[in-house]
């Protein structure tokens, strides 16, 4: 069965950061930290998914997905990050997949959307291996609740943008910036999917995945150093993320000293622990030219011109999924696992009328745009089961607060008013004409 479906994550909707138990998460700290989050906004209130969530599932139901990705909020379940579990969280989690399952959706949760409990960063986050540990004894916390419901788990999401934004250049939580010194943040991400992916299985998970943020490299010319630069973003964007899980081992890291030192004997069979699915959450090509003389990084983004773009500023590309994909079959072959589309969409400047609608045009003409291409990259032998947009409702956008809106459902974040927008009424409609094994 393909799956078509939306997607969010916990700290993006759910509000109630200090209900029912739940511990503070890195957001909670940094967003409360002046200057870091446009005009000072929170995720404490967000969409009110945790009070809201019947209504939430409703509009999913009536949207016709098959499936929702979600996340799961680490310091729900465990407050401090281990130890004891908060019986309350994990009551949350079964409400929701209880009612997707009832209402015919296949519940797809996330384990790590970037949430990681504060008392865990305290100890020093993703830079430090035991971090790694103590994921995989919360998954296996969630999976022996859940595993008997949920056919289809993803371990990380994005661990690059999480690694890039919050440990390297410091613009997310918990903002740190250590250019290349963030690179065991990585590296702890992986081995914790890989321990997290042999938990998962041992508490019964039937399939399991990661979900990497990936971009096709695009050199600014063919002059070497522009391509050397492109290839050295390649390997830190993609192959970083992709080659130790699919192939074993790291790709050359020589252009970011001093690399690796945190690599133990041992680890790279772990995080090699085979996947059943790669996700894929693509947005937008990326075009690299050589760095300027003194610059931290061994390349430069020379920004991609000729497209339209989304709110955020970002290119509209949709054949540049194609181009991922494709890439990726290339570059893997029989290495690569089937491949779920695990997030797409785009930030409109949405705008609630007085006759109370919402006119999206750009963002139908984005998602018809890349479905057609995910589309073609299936004609050309890419094992695609999966696309789910980004997002079911307007959130919390990380850094730009509520100012970025990326839903088929626009939220009035004052009143929680959700009014589907005319993308909604699309995907809709585009649902009920689709043959759920196509």
């Amino acid at each position: 069965m393909f799956l078509w479906g939306t997607a969010t994550a916990a700290y993006q909707i759910e509000g109630a950061t200090a209900e029912d138990g739940r511990g503070p998460s890195v957001w909670d700290t940094f967003a409360r930290e002046p200057g870091r989050v446009r005009d000072g906004h929170t995720g404490d209130v967000a969409c009110d998914h945790y009070h809201r969530w019947p209504e939430d599932v409703a509009l999913m139901s009536g949207l016709g997905v098959n499936a929702y990705r979600f996340s799961v909020a680490w310091p729900r379940v465990l407050p401090e990050g281990a130890g004891a579990v908060n019986p309350k969280g994990l009551d949350f989690y079964e409400r929701l997949v209880d009612a997707l399952l009832a209402a015919g959706i296949r519940p797809v949760p996330t384990l790590f959307h970037w949430d990681l409990p504060q008392a865990l960063e305290e100890r020093g986050g993703w830079l430090e291996r035991d971090t790694a540990a103590r994921f995989a004894d919360y998954a296996a916390v969630v999976a022996g609740r859940l595993a008997d419901r949920v056919p289809l788990w993803i371990t990380l999401n994005e661990p690059f943008v999480h690694m890039a934004y919050g440990y390297a250049m410091g613009v997310h939580a918990p903002g740190r910036a250590l250019l290349t010194g963030a690179l065991p943040a990585a590296h702890h991400q992986l081995l914790g999917h890989g321990l997290a992916v042999r938990a998962l299985r041992a508490a019964g998970a039937r399939e399991v995945a990661i979900t990497n943020n990936c971009t096709p490299v695009r050199p600014a010319s063919r002059e070497e150093p522009d391509l050397r630069a492109a290839e050295a973003y390649d390997i830190l964007h993609n192959r970083l993320f992709n080659d130790p899980v699919l192939l074993g081992a790291y790709p050359d890291l020589s252009a970011y000293p001093p690399g690796l030192d945190c690599v133990a004997d041992g680890d790279l069979d772990v995080i090699a622990t085979p996947v059943d699915a790669l996700g894929i959450n693509y947005y937008n090509p990326t075009r690299i030219a050589a760095p300027a003389d003194g610059a931290g990084l061994p390349f430069a983004d020379a920004g991609i011109t000729g497209h339209p773009t989304t709110a955020f500023g970002w290119p509209v590309v949709p054949d540049g999924l194609r181009e991922l994909l494709t890439g990726l079959k290339a570059r893997y072959g029989a290495a690569l696992p089937p491949v779920y589309i695990t997030e797409n969409g785009c930030s409109q400047e949405d705008v609630l009328t007085e006759r109370g609608t919402v006119e999206d045009p750009g963002r139908i003409a984005f998602l018809e745009g890349h479905i057609a291409a995910m589309r073609r990259a299936m004609a050309e032998g890419v094992d695609v089961r999966g696309y789910f947009v980004w997002s079911l409702l307007d959130n919390f956008e990380w850094a730009e607060g509520y100012h970025q809106r990326f839903g088929l459902v626009h939220v009035d974040f004052a009143t929680q008013r959700r009014t589907p927008k005319a993308s909604y009424r699309w995907f809709a409609g585009f649902l009920e004409g689709q043959n759920t094994d196509t």
